[in-house]
């Protein structure tokens, strides 16, 4: 279970966009359509030419960014506010990709009652960039985009790499601007045959912008660092190197990027350290890693590796805080009253921020904290046992302020020498693992909250790690579905009547712990949240139940900890970040979120592959599993095993025929009026695996509800 938080390419590089002077790009990430503002010679004409228009209504013009489905329709939003959209069809896009800004007029509604529009122009590309399969056809060679929303081939020119058929190739298009021609392009990057691991784990990479490699001069510049800690270094640090300190991490951890210490001051203090790699003393601003490290904004985790922001002589060895060595640290300090958290109160009487030199002395696993905290004797069972004690008190606080207690479940594949998964298992997850992560959150927002009273201006600037209240609309759903289910979610206000009362949400979730509907409605509950994203504006963390909040914890593994690093250097060396590095910073937030989501969504991508491939030998297997979601044309089934997710298709069901119910959330049959409901549990038997695709189809055995 997982606690969420509501959570080579030899491309030239350019450093800097010019549409965001001071946010890292390069050819592989921003690529615009030429001349913004160009408009089409053949321009597609105004009326909508794929279904007569039932009701006149007034030609609209409006920009924004298009979306495409997988059948080539695209879909942008009326207005902000309005959860109304504007339907375009295929042969109404005029070139635009998914995720395009585009401008666009509405030309009536259709049978359904939809506005239909038509692209007039493409404003700016968000991509260029595809990876994709390679096909030979009579015509020449061209390439099957992966992303199904990528609606056309494209044609390779003569004087791009010899490929061969069955390879996938990372493809720059040429400028398209007549729908009535095939796009161009040219491989970038030859990745392999498609099916092979390798090429598939590193196609997920490409396909996302995310660089597989470093370029020579950032792998160069890292191996020239120098490793030796000089006395004179350690003289202008806190040494810690006395005091007991390890690190809590999964077992195939290679990068340690935090480690905890403990000590007792008298009778009525202990000490806790949070003591994070001081990434900043080894990256210099402006060099050829920083550069990197900026453009990559985080490392990426998939199913069989992890692609890291920074070379990994760094991330795993010179800034690692390996066991058995002294490392440079930045660290939080806090004293805590003994008297109190025997109470299970934690009051920090002091607290201290600095640069430290430090010595783990022991490499925990969770398994082996776990043992410990759980009563097996250790030389070590006061340190963890108090720090437990320190990590319960802290969430319990946090709960009882509002803070909200999702727990997600996660997979974890057992891969042979080839990539391939030979079993699964869920992640389970211990009391250490919260304990790590209660002082990680604890040095995060101390070291906001310091930043907030040192200097009000300099807060105005920080790096702040925060998470919008939710869309009234979107938890007015959420109530409505779980409602659905035998649940009450009260629509009431919190105190500040700001946003929906969070405490009303953790109600709900304690009611559902341990049913059947468990895993639906959490993950409904999530997805109705916003998203926490980075900013310079610091609006607090809804989830969370903090007012000041950042990211502070991680330097090895995200760029906005390491901003954050320096900003607070700064701070506590009595100097001010230059307004240009500030500036940059803020447009580093934004940079650092969209890079964020690209990540995760890599991740998913990788987890998704490697389910299907899994199933694919089992395809006749009967699994158990729970309605995750209904559709007009059936309903998907999370079977239990992996938690993949597989459609029923409604034709499949041959007992009945079946209607889409939208306010129940259900098929119901129109003669028996036997309904499939979200969260109801059923016995499936798996009909197909397409790895290809990456989708599952099956069909129904039983039902278990």
């Amino acid at each position: 279970m997982k606690q969420s938080e509501p959570r080579g390419n030899n491309a030239p590089r350019k450093g800097i966009s010019k549409k965001h002077p001071d946010t890292p790009s390069d050819s592989r990430r921003h690529v615009s359509n030429g001349k913004k503002g160009e408009k089409d010679a053949r321009k597609r004409p105004t009326r909508n030419t794929s279904r007569r228009s039932k009701t006149k209504v007034k030609t609209q013009e409006l920009e924004g960014v298009i979306s495409i489905t997988g059948k080539g329709v695209g879909y942008i939003p009326l207005s902000a506010e309005s959860t109304e959209r504007v339907r375009i069809e295929p042969e109404q896009l005029n070139t635009a990709f998914h995720g395009d800004i585009v401008r666009v007029h509405t030309t009536g509604k259709n049978m359904r009652g939809e506005l239909n529009g038509v692209v007039d122009e493409v404003l700016t590309r968000t991509r260029m960039r595809f990876v994709g399969t390679v096909v030979k056809e009579e015509c020449g060679v061209s390439v099957v985009p992966d992303d199904n929303r990528m609606y056309v081939k494209v044609c390779l020119k003569d004087d791009s790499a010899p490929v061969r058929e069955g390879e996938k190739v990372y493809v720059q298009i040429h400028p398209w601007t007549d729908p009535k021609t095939t796009p161009e392009g040219n491989v970038l990057e030859r990745i392999g045959m498609a099916g092979d691991n390798e090429t598939e784990m590193r196609a997920i990479a490409f396909e996302r912008d995310i660089a597989p490699d470093f370029p020579e001069e950032v792998e160069r510049e890292a191996t020239l660092i120098d490793r030796a800690i000089s006395q004179e270094e350690i003289a202008k640090r806190r040494d810690m190197r006395d005091i007991f300190t390890c690190t809590i991490d999964p077992e195939d951890a290679k990068d340690f990027d935090d480690a905890l210490s403990f000590r007792v001051v008298n009778e009525k203090t202990i000490e806790v350290g949070v003591h994070i790699a001081d990434v900043s003393y080894y990256v210099t601003p402006g060099g050829a890693i920083d550069t990197e490290a900026a453009m990559r904004a985080t490392s990426v985790y998939l199913v069989d590796r992890t692609i890291p922001m920074l070379p990994e002589v760094l991330s795993n060895d010179v800034c690692s805080l390996n066991p058995e060595e002294d490392k440079l640290a930045f660290s939080a300090i806090f004293e805590i009253d003994r008297a109190a958290l025997r109470k299970g109160v934690v009051d920090i009487t002091k607290e201290w921020f600095g640069r430290t030199v430090i010595y783990s002395d022991k490499r925990f696993t969770y398994e082996d904290a776990q043992v410990v905290i759980e009563g097996i004797e250790s030389e070590h069972t006061e340190a963890l046992t108090s720090l437990n004690t320190v990590s319960e008190a802290l969430r319990k606080e946090r709960f009882e302020k509002g803070a909200i207690a999702f727990e997600t479940q996660e997979v974890k594949f057992i891969l042979d020498a080839d990539g391939v998964p030979t079993g699964v298992k869920i992640k389970e997850r211990f009391a250490a693992h919260k304990l790590v992560e209660d002082l990680m959150l604890l040095a995060n927002k101390h070291v906001a909250e310091y930043i907030d009273r040192a200097d009000p201006a300099v807060a105005n600037s920080f790096v702040y790690r925060v998470h919008d209240v939710p869309n009234e609309d979107r938890i007015a759903e959420l109530a409505a579905f779980v409602s659905t289910l035998g649940y009450d979610l009260p629509l009431s206000k919190d105190k500040d009547g700001e946003g929906p009362d969070s405490r009303d949400i953790n109600t709900l979730l304690k009611a559902i712990e341990g049913s059947e509907e468990e895993r639906v409605i959490t993950t409904a509950a999530i997805r109705s949240m916003a998203k926490a994203i980075y900013s310079t504006n610091n609006i607090g963390h809804y989830g969370l139940a903090f007012e000041h909040y950042t990211h502070f914890t991680s330097p090895i593994r995200r760029y906005p900890d390491l901003m954050v690093h320096r900003l607070l250097a700064h701070e506590l060396g009595g100097t001010r970040a230059s307004e240009e590095e500030l500036a940059r910073y803020e447009a580093m937030t934004r940079y650092s979120s969209e890079r964020e989501a690209k990540a995760a969504d890599a991740e998913r991508s990788s987890i998704k592959y490697k389910q299907v491939e899994y199933l694919q030998h089992r395809v006749g297997d009967e699994f158990e599993g729970v309605i995750s979601g209904i559709t007009n044309f059936g309903f998907f089934v999370q079977e239990s095993e992996t938690l993949a997710d597989g459609l029923v298709h409604v034709r499949d069901l041959k007992d009945d025929m079946y209607e889409y119910d939208q306010k129940q959330y259900a098929l119901i049959g129109q003669r028996t009026k036997k309904r499939y409901r979200v969260g109801d549990h059923v016995r499936v038997r798996l009909v197909r695996a397409d790895i290809a695709t990456r989708s599952l189809d099956m069909e129904i055995v039983e039902d278990r509800s």
